[in-house]
């Protein structure tokens, strides 16, 4: 890398916007919406879709709600071709889906796109040249007026070959290709010479596509861009105005949400942001954007890992795991902080029944997109005590008191360190019972208890397995808790003082089972915990005292 890239590289132009209007703007309805997955994503493929692959690609697209496709180039080829005139052959466009073709703006790959629609009730053929200053120079070796010449020739092309189809309802696009990095007036210019040439009205405007074929600015550039173009262009009611953001320096997204704000009416995108190079505006994203923000997106990605799954096996491409809502890993917390702000972040949640979701780090309810709870939070070295107990009361039932959950969270810690990799909820679950509920491995078992006497003066006598050698131990308090604590003391010990109890239900009716908590101080001022579990309230309390016991 140079140590002054100024040397090399120019800084991208401001634009001359006076008294722009976008920065006090908000998104407040969704935009119409193209999907280029099997146009722009496809060519962007190491190896394209075949014919069974777009099929499964196009029936996503109609599921989630896209109402126009764009489903190829066909005058790339043979594959292309015939896919797209056997979506109109067999009747397999929905009545409300625009299905979109892409053509370059020469005589020849104009008709063989008519000719692929041939028969369709509706559809859009869409138009472009590339106009900026490096393509007409480097590339064409062009005037301006030549390559607009390019475009008025390709729009006649257009105006024919629909009026041979008068039966098919005929929408028109035209990208001035490069619009990003092209002169404002120019891209002007070459728009209202095609307009002059296909004549729009407002019942069947004309769709004009400003890309950001390549990313050179940041995306307010872009949205002074838009707001410009719509500014300016003429009978501005006969003009669909439509984005289609690359994503080269990271913005498309933010570009494409700017470039909203700035006055643009439609958005193309791929699902999940595939395209060349690096990617076209990820229309998922775009969209949950708006939901989290309480505007209906008119696209329905409930069930987010259909779509994923889908994806990848049509794209053979990975997602990454950090995807914006899409990725295995976005509603996932490893870290301490996090997991404790989620946990209290659902508690509260609950607690106060609110109408609005309010759950630290999670700016969307993983269950709008089809997602578990169970999978937010996840367990590793670097996780703390609420994500443990977050694991244990979703997998377990078990809500254990704070000191507890720090008390066992240091048992779990000392395991994800030995065996360095991710705990799952049954590695946290044998390791709880392992420490608090080691059954036939404990030092002492009940075997047996009976209670007796009055409130305030309660008699203990139990049976106890100490060892593997039975024997019986008796004691008085004002309850079974402080009986059983007594009747220890006074045979085999240890001696015990209470310094906390809870209990919970776990589960409901007749199969419910209780699970008391027990925090105790020994005779050396050790802190110990212990846990008792059965179907009875009064035997899961001694057998939490005897937990704590083993562990003292």
């Amino acid at each position: 890398m140079l140590r002054d890239p100024s040397v090399k590289y120019r800084p991208f132009p401001q634009i001359d916007l006076p008294n722009r209007e976008w920065p006090g703007r908000t998104i407040t309805r969704a935009p119409r919406w193209l999907s280029t997955d099997m146009r722009d994503g496809n060519q962007a493929l190491i190896d394209p879709m075949d014919g069974e692959k777009k099929q499964r690609m196009f029936e996503l697209l109609c599921k989630v709600g896209l109402k126009e496709i764009e489903v190829g180039f066909p005058s790339a080829g043979a594959t292309e071709f015939d896919f797209i005139s056997g979506l109109v052959r067999e009747d397999k466009i929905p009545d409300d889906v625009l299905v979109q073709v892409l053509t370059q703006s020469r005589r020849d790959l104009i008709e063989t796109s008519f000719q692929s629609l041939k028969g369709a009730k509706q559809a859009i053929v869409h138009l472009y040249n590339a106009v900026s200053p490096a393509w007409r120079q480097i590339v064409f070796g062009m005037t301006r007026e030549e390559v607009k010449a390019i475009a008025i020739a390709g729009a006649k092309v257009l105006r024919d070959e629909a009026a041979k189809q008068p039966d098919t309802d005929w929408h028109f696009e035209y990208s001035p290709e490069t619009f990003s990095t092209a002169e404002l007036d120019f891209s002007l210019e070459v728009c209202e010479a095609v307009m002059d040439i296909l004549q729009p009205t407002p019942e069947k405007p004309i769709i004009f596509n400003l890309p950001a074929t390549v990313e050179c600015a940041t995306p307010n550039i872009y949205a002074d861009q838009i707001e410009w173009f719509g500014r300016n262009i003429r009978n501005r009611d006969s003009v669909v105005i439509s984005l289609h953001t690359h994503n080269d320096r990271g913005t498309g997204v933010a570009a494409a949400e700017l470039g909203m704000m700035a006055g643009a009416d439609r958005v193309e995108g791929c699902l999940l942001g595939n395209g060349e190079r690096t990617g076209n505006c990820d229309l998922v994203t775009v969209a949950l954007n708006m939901y989290t923000q309480g505007i209906d997106p008119k696209l329905d990605f409930s069930n987010i890992d259909e779509i994923v799954n889908t994806v990848t096996y049509c794209t053979n491409l990975p997602v990454h795991p950090r995807t914006p809502y899409a990725g295995d890993l976005v509603f996932t917390a490893f870290s301490g902080s996090h997991q404790d702000a989620i946990k209290k972040g659902f508690a509260a949640q609950g607690a106060r029944n609110d109408e609005y979701w309010s759950v630290p780090y999670l700016p969307i309810d993983p269950k709008d997109l089809g997602r578990d709870y169970e999978a937010v939070i996840r367990v590793n070295s670097q996780s703390g005590k609420g994500g443990v107990a977050w694991v244990l009361e979703q997998d377990k039932g078990l809500k254990l008191p704070k000191r507890m959950q720090a008390d066992f969270s240091r048992h779990v810690q000392q395991l994800a360190d030995d065996t360095s990799r991710e705990l799952n909820a049954g590695d946290i679950g044998a390791l709880f019972e392992q420490v608090y509920l080691p059954g036939d491995a404990a030092r002492i078992q009940l075997v047996d208890y009976e209670e007796s006497g009055t409130v305030g003066n309660r008699t203990f006598v139990g049976r106890l397995s100490i060892a593997g050698e039975e024997t019986s131990i008796s004691g008085r308090g004002n309850g079974l808790i402080s009986g059983v604590i007594a009747a220890l003391a006074s045979s085999t010990g240890p001696v015990l003082e209470v310094v906390d109890y809870s209990e919970h239900a776990i589960g409901h009716g007749a199969d419910a089972q209780a699970a008391a908590y027990i925090e105790c101080r020994t005779e050396d001022g050790r802190t110990v915990f212990g846990v008792g579990i059965d179907a009875d309230i009064a035997t899961a309390s001694v057998r939490a005292v005897l937990s704590a016991a083993n562990r003292a």
